[in-house]
């Protein structure tokens, strides 16, 4: 079994671009796969009905969004074993994923998102975080992307942001002159950053675009603990995250019109449906729309008065 899972794990890495959290996610449910197997048949651990019974002792301790992700990581192991012939057909195939309760995305109003943004005062790395909010607000990207950006990512003559997304993909995304303006004013710290580094006898950091106070790459879990403390500071009374950001993104863009393929492909969604949720979102937006609008709506002008 360790080989089949190192041979996996660079398979993941190498050959699908998948990032180091996700493989060793896909790894853990695979042993879990195989320990639970090994109580059964250790000759033959992928039998279907050994599967069906792991499944069943999942549902008792997992919720179904867990059971789902925990399938999806395992269907990905199967069709490996498939590609390199060590198995003939899945066996998962006639398992079908729990019935998923719909998600419905939170977000931020505009004038909360307006608030988030002013948030940042004097405090030391101001001017860094204002240009986090500001280019995840108006690139919708996710946090993950946003970290991994380098400098040379930006394109500041087109005003547009190579973004690398779920398994090395690319898009292009615009990022208007409000994350501009904001970057620009950025520049200066991040600038004194690498050249503090430098001066401490290190190798300076001059790809990534946001720097912590070492001067080395910002990393996810610290733009998550600046992004919500900027939310209790602001006042907003919902739980802020960069993900509330990019949903926020999605929805105001929804709400002016955008199309949904357009901000599919501005958010990197492979599925429309993934999309789709936003709709949901819309609907109050929508129906204070018809109600102003609509002439036999209930807040329209009655027909019958003129």
């Amino acid at each position: 079994m360790p080989h089949i899972l190192d041979a996996f794990d660079n398979w993941l890495r190498v050959e699908r671009g998948y990032s180091p959290r996700t493989v060793d996610s896909y790894l853990s449910d695979v042993k879990e796969l195989y320990g639970f197997s090994r109580q059964g048949n250790p000759s033959d651990p992928w039998q279907t009905e050994t599967l069906r019974s792991f499944v069943g002792s999942l549902h008792g301790k997992n919720c179904s969004a867990s059971v789902a992700r925990k399938l999806s990581a395992l269907r990905t192991f199967f069709r490996y074993l498939q590609v390199k012939g060590e198995i003939e057909k899945n066996p998962l195939q006639g398992i079908a994923n729990p019935r998923l309760v719909r998600y419905i995305p939170s977000f931020l109003t505009v004038d909360e998102v307006f608030c988030l943004l002013d948030a940042p005062g004097k405090e030391k790395f101001a001017l860094r975080d204002k240009a986090i909010m500001e280019l995840l607000y108006a690139t919708g990207m996710r946090v993950s992307e946003l970290v991994s950006c380098n400098i040379g990512d930006l394109d500041f003559d087109t005003g547009m942001v190579k973004v690398t997304g779920k398994g090395r993909k690319e898009r292009i995304v615009p990022f208007g002159r409000a994350a501009e303006e904001a970057l620009h004013r950025y520049f200066p710290q991040r600038k004194s950053l690498i050249t503090g580094r430098a001066a401490r006898g290190h190798p300076p950091e001059q790809k990534a675009l946001f720097l912590n106070s070492r001067g080395t790459r910002l990393t996810a879990r610290s733009v998550e603990r600046l992004i919500h403390a900027y939310g209790q500071q602001a006042g907003i009374q919902v739980t802020v995250t960069p993900h509330a950001l990019r949903h926020s993104f999605a929805t105001h863009l929804l709400e002016m019109g955008a199309d949904l393929r357009t901000v599919q492909e501005l958010l990197g969604h492979v599925s429309l449906s993934t999309t789709q949720k936003y709709t949901h979102v819309n609907m109050e937006h929508l129906t204070r729309v018809y109600d102003a609008a609509h002439p036999l709506a209930r807040n329209g002008k009655d027909h019958t008065s003129s």
